[in-house]
């Protein structure tokens, strides 16, 4: 008999099932929440895998869309790679879950998340979220939780917590907070200018409400948690450390890694680690760990460094930004591009427009999203950092990164009514040392404002790092982290946003979580960062958006046609579309509602396909004047094309006000003539008249 556990959470039933599915896993949970349904797993492997200086964590999020009634598109009707959205949910289980686990754990540990059933008003991501944190609390495998996560939203003022479909259609804020028992371990946000005090607040209301979930978690833990297992230890031993000190004292260490020069830094450790290897070329096991010991040495003595001498290794001041770049129109051709730089990274933004019909269409989980207007890609190739690999397309770190630019330019954008464009910005990454993901939010906030989308501020995007000591109190915040002190230190608090307020916001950290001093002080330090980017670097490359979109730019007109007449317009089986796109060489999209855009790079052609739309949505009346093409010559008269499939025909007593014997004698195929609409003859067809239009 399996045990059932329930809480009512934020007004909806949240049930845990345990020892009901999946019992040969290490841990497993069947998660309810309103009627979505999520299988959670933890599963280990009996020993460490050898030769890795790393933690191997795998975390799944597997959509079926059968949980919403589906059948997957396509010709093999079953579900492909990952979507985006299951990438990103992978990311957001594994940041506040990785820093848990023991540091010297080296088995490999795999959180597979299996979305059964999806009730729209209670987050399947969520649910997985605090499924795999049960799911991992209960096994044997070593874990300091458990963890919980909640949603906020911010709907009229107020917030909500863990919100409906409708509520989150209006909410100013998308916040997930996870904590443990005592501190807020990750954070990931999109807002509406949401201001920094107000974000703050939001952030410790999720916090609050996550204890109670933990608090829940506690009860299941006591009654079906198992023994944590033991494990071999992949620690560096302390003798290493102590015979590495004789080779290499610490004030080298110090002289090594203390430059702004990336590759100068990289080549003083290599130099280094020659002379240890030949040192140890006899010992096995110490050769075995050498890697990871030096890593440990460099990490211990920059840490040290910055916390007790506040000595930065590039002799930064704590809250000094590296030296700082912008400019724009640097690619020719495209609709916009923007290059911003700061210290050894470097991203160039390209902004492309395309007709609504190009925005992307999107077959997931969520009924209420499926098409998207704005995209944000990001590319990180191997030579960004001076490495040689091949490239295998975008990995989750690269879709991450695009997806969180994204969400920080997303509250900035034009309406569809205000500029009726699909818009696709690429950030490629042509130098990293830290932050180029907040780099391309300031490349991508220019390119945008060059290729002259009205967007409504620039956004700014930094990063701020944490170095802490044996106490929460013992700590320094750092403002603009380059790589070295992102791969030494303890948090990447990534925060984008305008003058105004908090757009995005992503953190990373590699302790137990943070405490609400430390939070409010990276949040302060990165709005004086992101406030003097925005004034004295990217105001200063672009100020506002262009009022015109640029020459390569398609240009879209918009119309409005009667609806009942859409299909005047398309034609049978588009035929009459087609015609119209094909004499033009525009792109015309029509809605349901009747509303027009015709996209094109030549004026004259698209006034000339609005020309046509216009004609073939007329109805003919009395005393209206047409200009149409001679498709047909008969005795008694001729047959003119006004527009794709509209036609009528002229008499031959209407063609001149001379005696016209033979039709030919005057029109010949293809001629383009003017005609005035004389009304309905006896039989009720609308007669054209040559003759009788006004001089």
């Amino acid at each position: 008999m399996f045990k059932k556990f329930e809480m009512e959470l934020a007004g909806r039933t949240l049930r845990v099932d345990v020892d009901r599915v999946g019992k040969q896993a290490n841990g497993a949970v069947l998660m309810h929440y309103g009627d979505t349904t999520v299988l959670c797993t933890a599963t280990a492997s009996e020993k460490p895998r050898e030769g890795i200086d790393f933690f191997p964590l795998s975390v799944e999020y597997n959509e079926r869309l059968y949980a919403v009634g589906k059948i997957p598109g396509g010709f093999n009707k079953r579900e492909g790679k990952a979507s985006e959205n299951a990438v990103l949910t992978c990311r957001v289980i594994d940041r506040p879950m990785r820093p848990l686990f023991p540091k010297d754990y080296r088995n490999d540990v795999t959180l597979e998340n299996l979305v059964m059933s999806v009730d729209q008003d209670c987050s399947p991501e969520l649910t997985a979220m605090i499924g795999a944190a049960i799911a991992t609390s209960i096994s044997d495998i070593p874990f300091d939780g458990p963890t919980s996560t909640t949603q906020v939203g911010l709907v009229n003022g107020e917030f909500v917590f863990n919100p409906t479909a409708s509520q989150k259609e209006v909410s100013d804020l998308t916040l997930t907070v996870a904590s443990t028992k005592e501190k807020v371990i990750m954070i990931e946000a999109g807002a509406n200018e949401v201001p920094e005090a107000q974000m703050i607040d939001a952030i410790f209301a999720a916090h609050e409400m996550n204890q109670q979930v933990i608090a829940f978690i506690e009860t299941i833990v006591a009654e079906c948690g198992k023994e944590k297992h033991s494990y071999e230890s992949c620690a560096v031993p302390e003798e290493l450390f102590a015979a590495i000190k004789e080779i290499v004292p610490p004030s080298e260490m110090e002289e090594a890694v203390f430059t702004d020069e990336k590759q100068v830094r990289e080549e003083n450790i290599r130099v280094i680690k020659d002379r240890l290897e030949k040192a140890f070329a006899e010992n096995g096991e110490w050769m075995s760990v050498l890697d990871e010991a030096v890593y440990q040495y460099q990490k211990k003595t920059v840490r040290k460094m910055i916390l007790k001498d506040h000595k930065r290794p590039d002799g930064r001041a704590i809250d000094q930004l590296r030296a700082l770049d912008a400019e724009i129109d640097l690619i020719p051709r495209v609709h916009g591009a923007a290059m911003f730089t700061r210290g050894q990274t470097q991203i160039c933004t390209i902004t492309t427009l395309a007709p609504l019909s190009d925005a992307q269409r999107i077959d997931g989980l969520d009924e209420a999203e499926t098409s998207k207007r704005y995209m944000h890609h990001y590319n990180f190739p191997s030579y960004s950092v001076g490495e040689t690999r091949p490239s295998r397309g975008p990995g989750r770190r690269e879709i991450g990164h695009g997806a969180l630019a994204e969400k920080a330019l997303i509250p900035v954008l034009p309406s569809e009514a205000e500029f009726p464009y699909a818009i696709r910005t690429v950030s490629e990454t042509f130098e990293s040392n830290g932050s180029t993901s907040q780099a391309s939010i300031c490349a991508s906030s220019m390119s945008l404002m060059a290729a002259g989308v009205p967007i409504k501020a620039a956004v700014a995007g930094i990063s701020a790092g944490l170095v802490t000591g044996d106490t929460d109190e013992d700590y320094l915040v750092l403002t603009d982290i380059q790589g070295l002190e992102d791969f030494f230190g303890d948090m990447d608090f990534k925060v984008a946003g305008t003058h105004k307020g908090i757009t995005a916001i992503q953190m990373d950290i590699k302790i137990h979580g943070l405490t609400r001093q430390i939070i409010e002080e990276a949040i302060a330090s990165t709005k004086k960062a992101r406030t003097y980017i925005l004034d004295e670097v990217m105001n200063k490359a672009i100020a506002e958006p262009r009022a015109e979109v640029g020459q390569f730019a398609p240009k879209i007109m918009q119309m409005q046609i009667d609806p009942q007449k859409i299909g005047d317009v398309v034609g049978q089986r588009g035929k009459t579309i087609n015609a119209i796109i094909e004499q033009t060489g525009v792109k015309i999209d029509i809605t349901d509602d009747g509303a027009v855009s015709i996209c094109g790079t030549d004026k004259e052609n698209m006034d000339n396909a609005a020309k046509i739309i216009v004609t073939i949505t007329t109805d003919f009346e009395a005393g209206q004047v047409f200009e149409g093409k001679v498709i047909s010559i008969k005795e008694f008269g001729a047959f003119l094309e006004f527009a794709p499939g509209k036609e009528g025909m002229v008499h031959i007593s209407k063609i001149s006000k001379e005696r016209v014997n033979k039709v030919e004698d005057v029109l010949k195929l293809g001629d383009v003539v003017k005609v005035v609409c004389m009304g309905k003859d006896k039989m009720g067809r609308f007669s054209f008249s040559m003759r009788d239009v006004a001089e």
